[in-house]
C-alpha cells in the first residue's frame, strides 16, 4: 500500500476537465438559488408564487428543463470524483485529513446557512455525505454504480410512494370539504379519511401561504439583518434537521458515489474515446430533456397543483436529472477534445478552481441584493428580472476567477480551506515579477 501524502496537490496536477465541469455547475446551480434568495420561501416547491407573465412561465420552463437538479447532480459528482482524487493514488490523503476537510467545509456551510443566511446551502450536506465515503474510497468502479443505481432507484420509488400517499391525503381532504358542504350526518367522513385529510391540509399550507403568512415573511426579510437572520434561523434549521437528512442526504450520496464511478473509469478527466461522449451527450440529454418536459408539461396542464411541482413527489425526477447531468459531461468533455470555444473554456474553469468562493460569494452578494443587510429586493422583481441578476453574476464571476488566479494561487476560501486542512497556509500571491522573466 503506497504511503499517504500529507501535501496538497499542486497546480500542474490539476485536471482541466474537472475544473470545467466544476466551474460550469457551479454557475448552473445559481439558476435555481436565485429562487430561494429573491422570492418568497414557497416559490421554488411552488412556482406560480412567482409567475406573473407569459414571459415568466418560459423563464421557468426553460430552468426546469435545462437546469432543475441537473447542477445540483453534477455538483455531487464532481465531489464525489474529488473525494477518489484526494484519497487515492501516489498522493492520496490519509483519513484524518480527509474528515479534517469535511469537518471545515461542514463549518463554512453553517457560516453560509445561518450568517450569510442562505438555508438552500448544499456544502453542510456534502461535508455529511462526504464523512461517509472514505470507507469506500477503493471499492470498485463496478461496485460504486451498482450501489449509486440501487440508491437512485429507491429515491425514485420513495418518490413515487409519496405521491401515490399524498395524492390519497389529497382526495381525503376533497372528500371532507364535499362532506362540510353537504351538511348532513350521514355523509360524515370516517376518522381515517379526516386523518388523511388533516395531513394534506398539513402540508399544503405550507406552500400556500395566506396573504397576512406572505407579508410577515417579506417584512421580516426586508427590515434588516437581524430581522432577516431571525426569520432565516428557523427555516435553516429546519433544512438541517428535517429536509437534509430525509432527502438531500441520500441524495448527495447517489451521485457522489457515482462521480467516484465514473471517475474510476476515466469519464470525467476525458479519458474515453470521443464516441463515448457522444452517446453520452445524447442519450442523457435525449433521455433526460424528455423526462423534464414531461414533468413540466404535467405541472402546466394541472395548473401547478402541488402534486404536480413537487419535487420529492415526483417518480421520475431522479431519471430527469440525472440524464441531463450526463449529458452534460459528454457536451463538455466534447468541447474540450475539439478545442472549442478556449477562452470560455479556460474562464469556466478558473470558476471552478474557485468553486467555493464563488459559491459563497453568491450568498454575499444575494444577501446584500435582497435582504434587509442590503438593497432588500425580495419580493419584488419578477422571475424574469431576477435572471438578468443570474447573468450579471454569471459575467463578474467569469472575469474576477481568471483574473484572480493570475495574482494568486487560490481563491481566498480556497487558500483558507486548505490552510485549516493542513495546518499550515500555503504561500497565496503568485510572484509575478519572478514570472515574467523566467
Amino acid at each position: 500500500m503506497p504511503e499517504q501524502s500529507t501535501l496538497p496537490v499542486s497546480e500542474g496536477r490539476r485536471i482541466e476537465s474537472l475544473d470545467l465541469l466544476r466551474g460550469f455547475a457551479l454557475l448552473g446551480i445559481l439558476l435555481l438559488n436565485i429562487i430561494g434568495f429573491g422570492f418568497i420561501s414557497t416559490a421554488y416547491s411552488n412556482p406560480s408564487e412567482a409567475i406573473g407573465s407569459a414571459v415568466d412561465l418560459w423563464v421557468w420552463a426553460t430552468v426546469e428543463l435545462f437546469g432543475e437538479g441537473a447542477m445540483r447532480c453534477l455538483f455531487s459528482i464532481l465531489f464525489g470524483a474529488g473525494v477518489v482524487l484526494f484519497t487515492t493514488g501516489a498522493s492520496g490523503k490519509s483519513g484524518g485529513l480527509h474528515y479534517k476537510r469535511n469537518f471545515w467545509l461542514l463549518v463554512f456551510g453553517l457560516v453560509d446557512g445561518y450568517l450569510l443566511l442562505w438555508n438552500g446551502d448544499i456544502l453542510l450536506t456534502y461535508a455529511l455525505a462526504g464523512f461517509l465515503l472514505y470507507p469506500v474510497r477503493h471499492t470498485s468502479a463496478k461496485r460504486l454504480m451498482w450501489v449509486a443505481g440501487a440508491l437512485i432507484a429507491l429515491m425514485s420509488l420513495m418518490y413515487g410512494g409519496m405521491q401515490f400517499g399524498m395524492g390519497m391525503s389529497r382526495e381525503a381532504a376533497l372528500a371532507v370539504e364535499a362532506s362540510h358542504s353537504v351538511g348532513s350526518s350521514d355523509a360524515a367522513p370516517s376518522q381515517e379519511t379526516q386523518a388523511l385529510a388533516k395531513q394534506w391540509n398539513d402540508f399544503s399550507r405550507g406552500f400556500n401561504l395566506e396573504p397576512a403568512a406572505r407579508a410577515e415573511e417579506l417584512a421580516q426579510r426586508r427590515h434588516s439583518y437581524a430581522s432577516a437572520a431571525d426569520w432565516n434561523f428557523s427555516k435553516n434549521t429546519e433544512m438541517i434537521t428535517f429536509v437534509v437528512p430525509l432527502f438531500l442526504l441520500w441524495d448527495a450520496l447517489a451521485m457522489m458515489l457515482l462521480g467516484m464511478a465514473l471517475y474510476k473509469y476515466g469519464v470525467l478527466q476525458g479519458d474515453r474515446p470521443t464516441q463515448f461522449y457522444w452517446r453520452l451527450m445524447i442519450l442523457g440529454l435525449g433521455v433526460g430533456l424528455a423526462v423534464n418536459a414531461s414533468e413540466v408539461h404535467r405541472a402546466v396542464s394541472n395548473d401547478f397543483a402541488l402534486l404536480s411541482v413537487f419535487a420529492q413527489a415526483q417518480a421520475t425526477y431522479q431519471i430527469g436529472r440525472l440524464g441531463v447531468a450526463l449529458g452534460y459531461i459528454g457536451l463538455l468533455v466534447l468541447i474540450l477534445h475539439k478545442g472549442c470555444l478556449s477562452s470560455l473554456r479556460a474562464r469556466l474553469a478558473a470558476v471552478g478552481r474557485m468553486a467555493l468562493t464563488n459559491y459563497l460569494m453568491h450568498s454575499v452578494i444575494c444577501l446584500f441584493l435582497f435582504t434587509g443587510a442590503g438593497l432588500a429586493l425580495v419580493g419584488t422583481l419578477s422571475r424574469a428580472e431576477v435572471y438578468l441578476v443570474v447573468f450579471a453574476i454569471w459575467a463578474f464571476q467569469l472575469l474576477l476567477s481568471p483574473w484572480w488566479l493570475v495574482r494568486y494561487k487560490f481563491g481566498p476560501v480556497e487558500w483558507l480551506w486548505r490552510g485549516l486542512t493542513y495546518g499550515k497556509f500555503p504561500e497565496f500571491r503568485r510572484n509575478l515579477t519572478r514570472s515574467r522573466t523566467d
